[in-house]
């Protein structure tokens, strides 16, 4: 009898915890201006992990989501905002650096970048893996007990600050690989810093659907195949002016759903919240996103997104 209760409260731990998602958050700070280093501008971007899988994605594009799924029935709506936020209100989204969010598989250590155009999803596989250099160096960082390693990647050198405290092998934006989480990474040029300022429980995060028709690129092509979503989506506006079946056309008949869909594209923590000048930077220009009026209608408000990529070639 003891023997079946042990088993028992093990399998009810593993289910419990598969369900749990951990937030890691890290306060981002970013130069805005590429040319000339000006006040840095910080806001909160989330490291959610679950189970294999994580999601990096801003504070600020998980309300912007969250506001885009708010078209769902009450009682559905007040549990995803009850998740978003256990101390906050759900707040009007601001101009965000990162208009894209990454999913990675951890023990293979793939990486994904999902953008949109329009309602048309596209993503990418990374290619490049990050070779770590770690040094002898250690250090208390954030808090935790830290060892230093360094990369190069995207035309930045970058210094990550990682614990083996957290066994995780994952890290903000798309860093992972190190033998521990990274709590603080900053490029060698001070336009972006990381720094892990806590960590939360989640049991039902807020889950954006992946779309079993959204599009595959690589990253090589992805700057030219979005420009042809975009044509795409700009031809489909002017035919939805002009006779409504526009967006139905670009739609494409899209089906909804997380996690790994039809297509093979891994939806993975995407859900869970949370483009690039060069295969992830941020030149998307404006960005277009609802808010609610007194009424509590739907409006759209429109943010400028920043022009300094983290990525530079």
């Amino acid at each position: 009898m003891k023997q079946k209760l042990l088993v028992f409260l093990v399998l009810f731990s593993v289910i419990k915890s598969y369900g749990q998602t951990t937030r890691y958050i890290y306060e981002t700070s970013v130069n805005p201006d590429s040319i000339n280093l000006v006040t840095m501008k910080t806001e909160r971007t989330f490291l959610d992990v679950k189970a294999n899988r994580s999601l990096f994605i801003s504070e600020n594009k998980l309300i912007q989501d969250s506001l885009f799924a708010s078209f769902k029935p009450e009682e559905n709506r007040k549990k995803e905002e009850k998740d978003l936020s256990k101390s906050e209100k759900i707040k009007r989204p601001e101009a965000t650096f990162f208009e894209y969010f990454i999913t990675k598989e951890i023990p293979e250590q793939k990486v994904y970048y999902h953008d949109k155009v329009g309602i048309k999803q596209i993503y990418y596989q990374e290619d490049r893996p990050i070779q770590w250099e770690i040094t002898s160096d250690t250090g208390k960082q954030n808090g935790y007990l830290a060892q230093k390693a360094v990369a190069n990647f995207g035309g930045r050198v970058w210094t990550a600050w990682f614990t083996k405290d957290i066994t995780i092998s994952d890290g903000p934006y798309k860093f992972s690989g190190l033998p521990g989480l990274i709590v603080k990474l900053e490029d060698d040029k001070g336009d972006y810093r990381f720094d892990l300022v806590t960590k939360m429980i989640l049991q039902n995060a807020f889950e954006e659907p992946i779309s079993a028709d959204a599009k595959q690129s690589t990253r090589i092509n992805f700057n030219g195949d979005k420009a042809a979503l975009k044509l795409e989506f700009s031809k489909n506006r002017k035919n939805m002016a002009g006779n409504g079946d526009g967006m139905q056309n670009f739609r494409g008949g899209g089906r909804r759903g997380g996690g790994m869909n039809g297509s093979g594209m891994p939806g993975g923590m995407s859900g869970m919240q949370g483009g690039m000048g060069h295969h992830g930077g941020m030149d998307e220009g404006i960005q277009q996103m609802p808010s609610m009026n007194s009424n509590g209608n739907s409006s759209p408000i429109m943010s400028t997104a920043p022009q300094n990529p983290i990525e530079l070639k």
